[in-house]
């Protein structure tokens, strides 16, 4: 909580009661319904809350911005995310229902009004986002295929609409069909170990209508 605190100094009493409020409702919601490992409960604000946060070092959501959260798990990146851009609107699917169960508890507790949760599949998404974010779900070619006519055509940011995918490792390999993909090191952002390997990758996609 330290970190966010002064990664993110402008945040309002809401948001950082929003931020605190996070390790009691996951902690009280994962004992029920297991979507995060103890050993990352423990390290929540670090390897989830931060790491969703790592998004924001490189894009900084203008409000009315519509972004769709593929395979959200228990909430991340999208719910941190809602949360330090409360004016931007945030559809979090995932294909288990019970995660979508938690992430739609945890939005209720936090008293999240931009938040939408639904279990559904990214392929049936009919909707248009200006960017789709993830965590490292699948590898970059499936993901492109789930998403690649999500993306509306107005743009509305300094980088062009597209996917803003949070991975770790070397990507040479995975990206190598996809040459506008742009990578941002997380070390460049924040000091903890668990962020040395940790990327940002931005790949622009083309409005498909």
């Amino acid at each position: 909580m330290e970190e966010i605190l002064k990664q993110f100094p402008d945040l309002s009493e809401n948001q950082i009661f929003q931020f605190q409020k996070l390790q009691d409702l996951y902690e009280d919601w994962n004992a029920k319904i297991n979507v995060i490992s103890r050993k990352d409960i423990d390290e929540l604000y670090t390897r989830h809350v931060l790491h969703s946060l790592g998004i924001a070092k490189i894009m900084e959501f203008r409000p009315g911005s519509k972004i769709m959260d593929v395979g959200t798990g228990g909430g991340f990146p999208g719910i941190p995310l809602a949360i330090l851009f409360p004016e931007v609107d945030f559809y979090l699917i995932d294909v288990i229902a019970k995660k979508i169960r938690v992430v739609n508890e945890v939005a209720a507790g936090l008293g999240l009004k931009n938040v939408k949760a639904e279990q559904k599949r990214a392929e049936l998404v009919k909707q248009e986002f200006d960017f789709i974010v993830s965590r490292a779900v699948t590898n970059m070619p499936d993901f492109v295929k789930w998403v690649d006519d999500k993306v509306t055509k107005k743009q509305n940011h300094e980088l062009a609409n597209g996917i803003l995918y949070l991975k770790g490792g070397d990507l040479t390999e995975e990206l190598a069909a996809f040459p506008k993909a742009t990578q941002y090191n997380l070390s460049d952002f924040f000091s903890d170990e668990f962020f040395e390997t940790k990327k940002v990758v931005h790949l622009p996609l083309k409005y498909k209508k």
